[in-house]
């Protein structure tokens, strides 16, 4: 069945610290991210992003120092990796004040929270953007985290971290979905009535990890639920994301691999009773891009005398639970078994024959190291390459890694989308709430079908 041709969603990848994927590039001349602790400069972001057609800002997040690489966080702090690092949340509602249809994906991990607090920020946040928040739910893979949040020496094992997401999920659908009526809302001054209480519930949640016998603290936002985002591609990530998300973001340079991590994705969906198109999938990508191929190239090829190798081996460490600090940067990489990420070396298996050649130096050494595609050229060309990506994968959009801020997102606004735009490939739509921008003509609110609007048909029971 050929699936109808719609403009990708175009998301702008980030983080609240001076180096995430882009190692070393903070030393770049035109580099600001070491100003990631001023407002000043989220906003501004957030307008470039916003005036240049992107669809949404998403920031990752970590909640712990990186110390698997020689056993401490020295080199995470020398080469800043992900650290220092600040919370992402708190500066979504200046961005959102200063923008007009931006979306804002922000990570947040269900292991160290709690489902009731969280409920309450991401209504608050909800409503404060105007229903244009979204949640990457991750599961957190880091014992320094552990270590530091919950007094564990290692972290929770893999599949029972999603164990805990799910129920934490279940909690947080009765809040938002279940817990207060769409009538309770009455404002009444004259009766001097602001809220019917005979419409707000507790939602009685008592299960193996949570118990939360109350009702939600804020009153519906925009979308209830926030746009529910997860990248996890273990079996147990999979099937999460399945039941859960909306979108879903996939790194891989294979298009095969990825195509197949859609389609299983989508076949784990339907048996969960939702549509297959019910699911958004993003791939991670790097583009450098340019008024000309030329300028590209020698774009490209002065940004990588700044990539950092050790920085890379760094988060390449923390992610993968292994300390590459003795391995050998051109030994061929060999597969760990971990309760870190299952999937961040997915792309070194031996499922097509290339694992005798890839190395540390290949993986992590320079542009376009482990995560999505390189795409180096001008915009038609680029334009081109994401087409092609694509259709051989499935996915809807695209997670744009930047090489450095603002610049890399600078360009894409300037060269790349007005040619995606030519082509029918970037939306001009001007949706309410984000979960109307990803699916255009539906609801601000989850579908009937999806697991956590079960919760509103227990409202419908009560009354």
């Amino acid at each position: 069945m050929v699936r109808e041709v719609r403009p990708f969603l175009l998301s702008a990848f980030t983080m609240s610290t001076v180096s995430h994927g882009n190692f070393g590039m903070w030393r770049h001349p035109k580099d600001t991210t070491a100003q990631y602790t001023s407002l000043n400069y989220w906003v501004d972001l957030a307008r470039l992003l916003d005036d240049g057609g992107f669809d949404l800002l998403f920031i990752a997040d970590a909640v712990g120092q990186l110390d698997v690489f020689g056993g401490s966080a020295d080199a995470a702090l020398s080469h800043a990796v992900q650290t220092p690092v600040t919370d992402p949340l708190l500066a979504v509602s200046a961005m959102a004040a200063a923008t007009q249809r931006l979306g804002f994906g922000i990570t947040v991990s269900t292991t160290y929270e709690s489902p009731y607090l969280l409920a309450r920020k991401f209504s608050t946040l909800d409503h404060l953007t105007g229903g244009r928040i979204g949640w990457n739910i991750v599961t957190s893979l880091l014992d320094s985290a552990a270590r530091n949040i919950i007094g564990r020496e290692r972290q929770i094992p893999h599949d029972e971290r999603y164990a805990i997401a799910q129920e934490f999920l279940d909690v947080t659908y009765k809040l938002w979905e279940g817990s207060w009526e769409d009538g309770a809302m009455v404002r009444d001054s004259a009766g001097g009535v602001f809220t019917d209480a005979t419409k707000v519930h507790p939602i009685g949640h008592e299960g193996q990890y949570f118990s939360v016998p109350g009702a939600h603290l804020v009153e519906p936002s925009p979308q209830r639920t926030p746009v529910l985002f997860q990248a996890g591609s273990s079996t147990a990530g999979r099937e999460f994301a399945a039941r859960n998300a909306e979108i879903v973001f996939l790194s891989d340079p294979r298009p095969a691999v990825v195509r197949s991590r859609v389609d299983d994705v989508r076949r784990r969906a339907v048996s969960h009773g939702r549509s297959p198109d019910s699911v958004r999938f993003l791939s991670s990508v790097e583009i450098v891009v340019d008024s000309t191929g030329r300028a590209a190239q020698a774009k490209a090829d002065e940004l990588s005398r700044y990539t950092d190798l050790e920085g890379g081996l760094v988060l390449l460490s923390a992610l993968s639970g292994v300390d590459w600090s003795t391995y050998g940067v051109d030994r061929p990489i060999e597969q760990f078994d971990t309760d870190a990420s299952q999937s961040i070396l997915a792309t070194v298996d031996d499922s097509d024959g290339r694992r005798q050649r890839i190395t540390l130096r290949d993986y992590v050494g320079g542009l376009g190291g482990f995560g999505g595609p390189l795409f180096v050229g001008d915009a038609s060309t680029v334009a081109d390459g994401l087409a092609d990506f694509a259709a051989q994968t499935g996915v809807d959009g695209f997670n744009i890694a930047y090489h450095v801020t603002p610049g890399s997102f600078a360009d894409v606004a300037e060269y790349l989308i007005p040619e995606l735009r030519r082509r029918g490939l970037a939306s001009t739509d001007r949706a309410d709430t984000l979960r109307q921008r990803v699916f255009p003509g539906g609801s601000a609110l989850l579908p009937v079908e999806h697991p956590g609007a079960a919760s509103r048909k227990r409202i419908s029971a009560i009354r």
